[in-house]
């Protein structure tokens, strides 16, 4: 999800003391409250310990003016940026605040520089409770912003006047406790310039891309009455009775009482906006809807479409039946006059375009095979509409914005000389344990022939879902873009974070993936043996993911009665030469060896081009493997990015590696995206900037791994590794 930008967005809550917290009511809190004399007057001992009676309150005043925040006329933050602002909540707490233009599912706020001394004399004291591992919070002290670790999740503040002990009953105290509002929750974090921070995230990937599917159109179904059962199949029988959206997207009536959108225009631009899309597309079929256009609407008639009910051929008829194509030989099809195919199309999309729509997904396509008697046959007919079609695409839409689906056959693929983007796989269906692994096993054999013509497209998925690692690891090694169709507020964002980056892109590979040499003449779905491995190549490297698809589900046409057994686990090798091209990316000195990091265990390993290791895996798990060629730099520095280890592709982050300085002592490594970077290396550097900034690093002598973080709101990086 996507914040929205509004006035008191990401704000900082301040209050006195952690006894009297109120109930919250703004967002993204930083409890921020002077205390003073702590530990004095009314503190007496017993015993042992200590009892404070606590002064509830106190009377104090925090003021933002001119860029500086202040706390009973003693300054707290210095250089407060001006997008900060201060709302007092009581008489000694206040919410600051930030204002921003973007939306997104995570930002960094600088709220200004942690002042040394709040008095003329004096210094500061920090304590800091921060999770160091996912699960765990240590404490961390220091006296200046740059010590504030990132994810800390208390800040206690001492500001003390004078250095004396004798002092105590002087001291000020001031906390900040970042807290949760809605679906998100914020965190402290300080800067190399001292400056305080505040990050604000839900740890939704945002959305770039929406499809409105099936539904959006203004359609009719004479097989579907009111108060009569539902009929399967019954849904094809629908159809189209103008180009306009249905009352779902457009009002009817008083617009205040509907509370719908005035129009699809209203509708697209409302969510862009809100969430920050990109790009809007809709759902049609190549013949309007499934049910094609009706014959007596007057909203279609200028198309002159003609009732025809599809016959199949032989081939077809030889093999699996499908509900949908059933229901419309029984229902038939309004068919436009081809001589109207060109004003239908630019009708529509002009339309679309109109109402800040970007592109379409056209459905249906093979369709045409099946009503072309007496209108030219399937072949004539099929080129007829697909030139018509990708004439009004590049008229009306600015790019080439089509995704082809229910197109396999070869009329179709074959007249296909601009659409780009195919479906290679029939639907993916979440509730059908059974075909999980076929989807994958298909696209992937699929894109063999499809890849050499268009870009597979592998089809939305669940990323909350039994299967969901499954099928994410196939798209970051397919080659494709990633799209799910997760209900709102149902997502799994550990997997959604692993393939795309925080601005919404993906580390996209630049090939289709297909299956290795080994697997090509196997059956990874039902032979019980084999395990399919997916190779791809990224700029600097390749990746390999490998699939357990056995025992979960039978080809159509080869189903078996007899129980499966799906709790058996397999093994299988896995090898740098596993990947096709491999020269394309180890020009240059390279050692003839390969740097191997195992994503799930984060492991490193060298390998010659030609060794192996062997993997096992359970039925519906899966691995993937970052291979980067190991190259010579200096003669003595061998080094081989990795990229991303938080990320399924992780060389997909890296766009190039070089040694330009005429020592040979230095690696310069650019990419894009944040996140943790590994990359082996044969020595121990001396130093590591990222962008300039001097960071600090790992290396594990053992596998000779390198690690740096790269800050996440880090949209492109160059790092550069002193030896």
């Amino acid at each position: 999800m996507a914040a929205t930008s509004t006035t008191h967005l990401f704000q900082t809550r301040m209050f006195f003391p952690p006894t009297t917290i109120a109930p919250l009511t703004s967002p993204f809190s930083t409890f921020l409250g002077p205390h003073q004399r702590l530990l004095s007057k009314g503190c007496r001992r017993i015993g042992q310990r200590r009892r404070c009676r606590h002064s509830m309150f106190v009377n104090a005043k925090l003021l933002l003016k001119d860029g500086t925040l202040s706390v009973n006329g003693k300054d707290a933050l210095k250089g407060v940026p001006e997008n900060v602002v201060v709302t007092p909540f009581t008489g000694s707490s206040a919410f600051i605040g930030a204002t921003c233009a973007d939306a997104s599912s995570r930002l960094v706020f600088k709220l200004g520089v942690i002042q040394y001394a709040f008095f003329s004399v004096g210094d500061v004291r920090l304590l800091c409770l921060y999770r160091f591992k996912i699960w765990w919070m240590i404490p961390r002290v220091g006296n200046s912003g740059r010590d504030i670790p990132i994810e800390t999740q208390m800040l206690l503040m001492e500001a003390r006047e004078g250095n004396s002990q004798s002092s105590k009953e002087h001291n000020s105290y001031f906390i900040f406790l970042p807290v949760l509002d809605g679906e998100f929750r914020s965190s402290l974090q300080g800067n190399s310039s001292n400056e305080l921070e505040l990050c604000v995230e839900s740890g939704g990937t945002p959305a770039k891309f929406l499809i409105i599917d099936d539904g959006w159109q203004d359609t009719v179904n004479e097989f579907q009455k009111d108060g009569e059962p539902f009929i399967e199949g019954s849904q094809f029988g629908g159809r189209l009775i103008s180009i306009k959206e249905n009352s779902k997207f457009r009002a009817v009536g008083d617009v205040t009482e509907s509370g719908a959108p005035v129009s699809l225009k209203d509708f697209v631009s409302e969510i862009k906006s809100s969430f920050g899309l990109k790009y809007v597309y809709v759902w049609h079929a190549l013949l309007g809807y499934w049910g094609g256009l009706d014959p007596n609407a007057s909203g279609t008639k200028k198309y002159d479409p003609k009732l025809r009910y599809p016959v199949q051929s032989p081939g077809n008829l030889a093999n699996t039946r499908d509900l949908s194509i059933d229901a419309m030989e029984k229902y038939g099809i309004g068919v436009m006059d081809p001589a109207k195919i060109s004003e239908f199309y630019d009708d529509l999309h002009s339309y679309l375009v109109s109402q800040n729509i970007d592109g379409v997904k056209v459905d249906v396509q093979n369709i045409l095979e099946t009503i072309s008697s007496g209108l030219g046959g399937r072949v004539l007919l099929t080129r007829r509409f697909q030139q018509e079609l990708e004439k009004s695409i590049s008229t009306n839409f600015q790019d080439n914005s089509i995704i082809c689906c229910m197109a396999h056959n070869t009329d179709s693929t074959y007249h296909s000389k601009q659409s780009a983007i195919t479906r290679a796989s029939d639907d993916y269906y979440p509730k059908n344990p059974t075909t999980q692994s076929l989807h994958i096993a298909a696209i992937a054999f699929n894109s063999i022939f499809f890849g050499e013509i268009v870009v597979p497209d592998w089809d939305m998925f669940y990323s909350l879902h039994d299967a969901a690692e499954f099928h994410a690891v196939a798209r970051a090694v397919g080659g494709c873009g990633v799209y799910v169709s997760d209900k709102p507020g149902q997502h799994d964002f550990n997997v959604l974070k692993k393939l795309v980056l925080p601005d919404g892109s993906v580390l996209r590979a630049r090939y289709p993936g297909r299956p290795s040499r080994d697997c090509l003449f196997i059956d990874p779905v039902m032979d019980k043996k084999s395990l399919l491995k997916i190779w791809n190549l990224n700029k600097c490297g390749g990746v390999v993911g490998i699939f357990n698809c056995q025992g979960t589900g039978s080809w159509p046409g080869l189903e078996s009665n007899a129980e499966e057994d799906i709790t058996f686990e397999l093994s299988g090798k896995v090898s740098p030469s596993d990947i096709e091209y491999f020269e394309e990316v180890s020009t240059g000195p390279w050692t003839q060896d390969c740097a191997v990091f195992r994503f799930n265990t984060g492991s490193l390993t060298r390998l010659s081009k030609e060794e192996s290791f062997d993997i096992t895996l359970k039925v519906l798990q899966c691995e993937v493997f970052t291979v980067s060629p190991i190259m010579v730099y200096n003669q003595t520095i061998q080094f081989a990015p990795i990229g991303l280890t938080n990320m399924y592709n992780s060389g997909g982050a890296v766009e190039a590696v070089d040694s330009s300085d005429s020592s040979g002592s230095k690696i310069h490594i650019t990419g894009r995206g944040g996140g943790d970077f590994g990359a082996y290396s044969n020595l121990k550097p001396k130093s590591c900037y990222v962008n300039s900034e001097d960071l600090e690093f790992q290396f594990r002598e053992e596998d000779n791994f390198f690690g740096v973080t790269i800050r996440a709101k880090t949209s492109s990086w160059e790092i550069t590794i002193c030896y």
